[in-house]
């Protein structure tokens, strides 16, 4: 199967494993799934830390790419089909740009959101599958 990771995850595998569930370790241990890290969680970390909004424990965001694959993640980058065809995607209560770009590039490749947030089960209704 392939997941796409969402960005709090995706520094908690980083920064903090003991948050992530037992089931969501399962996936990520397993050689046999692919696990995908979005262009679009780079841009979002690299602008929450530019307004001091997180902290990467000594790390910097233009560093985070080589650790994603150093611990598994192939990198999702975004793609023209992709970014032109997201006004399908209807506006409802999460806003959230980055939220609803990563929502938008699993809904059409298909691949299953890991992700906590329980503001992407609005979208299950458009065809996105969640795993917590």
């Amino acid at each position: 199967m392939n997941y796409l990771i969402d960005t709090h995850l995706f520094l908690w595998a980083l920064f903090s494993s003991k948050k992530i569930s037992n089931s969501v370790k399962k996936i990520l241990l397993n050689p046999q799934d692919a696990k995908y890290i979005s262009a679009v969680t780079f841009w979002e970390i690299s602008l929450k830390f530019q307004l001091k909004k997180i902290e990467l424990k000594g790390a910097l965001p233009d560093e985070l790419p080589n650790q994603a694959q150093k611990i598994g993640f192939e990198i999702l980058n975004l793609d023209s089909e992709t970014v032109s065809s997201f006004y399908k995607l209807p506006i409802i209560k999460n806003r959230d740009p980055f939220d609803r770009m990563l929502a938008w590039q699993a809904i059409n490749k298909d691949y299953c959101l890991l992700t906590q947030d329980p503001d992407f089960a609005e979208y299950r209704d458009h065809g996105l599958k969640v795993i917590w």
